[in-house]
């Protein structure tokens, strides 16, 4: 199977919740078996739920699901949701008589988006993150949904990529998903082009190229957050006003692998797909951000060298990780009546 998503590696389902009017939504993804996963986190606004068990020293060896969530920390609650539809099949860390599933995830910041967040007393995460759970599977949309539903860019719509690779020399594959929600811009200036456009496979995000001569502003971007429309409605405050606040942004991804990894191996893949977002988004891991990549292994093909493949495998995880972004933003596609939400890719060039 060569979907370009994620779900290419045998094991992984991913499924999506989420609500128009909220402006905002959950993604999960889940693994046929307990997975070996790793965390690195740059930005410097991050929200995080059990990444601490990813380290290679802590008891738990591998995962059953991750959760990306919109909401801000009101988003950690989608991890129960998922928790409790892995209780349901039985799935967990067996303690004693009992099973604990293991669910680590990370939000994103879409408060500010003009959805409606008036929700009451109890956030409707949880029960976002129990749907998608249940709606995992290996086909699933991209663009704006699921945790992408709210995401914005610095001038466009943001949203949720994916994408997969063969790595050269090794027999592994790798993966990634993208909920693209950044500070900064994924497009060079307010053009059409996109930073990732030299690792582009065929035309997955518009084919463009990198433009010949990049604009003057290509490595500006907007210095109050979300650039206003012009559209507000009369007596709501523009999207830009006013500074944006430590971690209102923020890029979630997953890199995978077929490969045969230890928690360490893991971890060090995630440190080096981190460059695919500093080659898709500028500027990126900025204080603004609270950017974060898990690396899951779901322990199928041996590495006939643990040094030199892995070294493989983390550079084409950065490559895949930068397309992912790039066809998140560019499958996004606009919520009706926000309008504190940048235009989409589509609606500004229409390819």
């Amino acid at each position: 199977m060569n979907a370009n998503r994620i779900t290419d590696i045998p094991g992984l389902r991913v499924g999506h919740a989420h609500d128009a009017g909220l402006a905002s939504g959950v993604t999960a993804l889940l693994f046929d078996e307990p997975a070996v996963a790793g965390v690195d986190v740059r930005g410097g606004g991050p929200g995080t739920r059990e990444t601490d068990l990813l380290d290679p020293e802590r008891t738990v060896e591998r995962i059953d699901a991750l959760v990306l969530s919109g909401g801000s920390a009101f988003g950690l609650d989608a991890g129960a949701g998922v928790m409790a539809a892995l209780a349901q099949a039985g799935r967990g860390f067996p303690v004693g008589t009992v099973r604990v599933p293991i669910v680590p995830g990370a939000v994103l910041f879409d408060l500010l988006n003009g959805g409606d967040k008036d929700w009451g007393r109890f956030s409707p995460y949880r029960d976002l993150g129990y749907a998608a759970a249940m709606a995992a599977g290996p086909d699933f949309a991209l663009g704006s949904v699921g945790v992408g539903m709210g995401a914005t860019t610095a001038n466009l719509k943001g949203g949720l990529g994916s994408a997969s690779a063969d790595v050269a020399g090794i027999q592994a594959r790798i993966g990634a998903l993208a909920a693209v929600n950044a500070f900064g811009r994924v497009t060079v200036g307010d053009g059409p082009h996109f930073w990732a456009a030299p690792f582009e496979v065929g035309n997955e995000f518009g084919g463009l190229g990198f433009p010949r001569h990049p604009p003057e502003d290509a490595h500006d971007w907007p210095r109050k957050g979300q650039e206003p429309t012009g559209e507000e409605p009369a007596g709501e405050e523009p999207a830009g006003e006013g500074p944006a606040p430590a971690g209102a942004n923020t890029t979630l991804a997953v890199v995978a692998t077929d490969a045969i990894l230890t928690k360490a191996q893991a971890r060090r893949l995630a440190v080096m797909a981190q460059d695919g977002l500093a080659r898709a988004i500028h500027p990126v891991h900025t204080p603004l951000d609270g950017d974060v990549v898990f690396a899951v292994a779901t322990g199928r093909v041996p590495l006939a060298d643990p040094v030199s493949d892995l070294a493989r495998l983390g550079a084409a995880a950065a490559r895949t990780l930068a397309r992912a972004v790039a066809i998140g933003v560019h499958a996004a596609t606009p919520l009706p009546g926000l309008h504190r939400m940048p235009p989409s890719w589509r609606e500004c060039f229409g390819r």
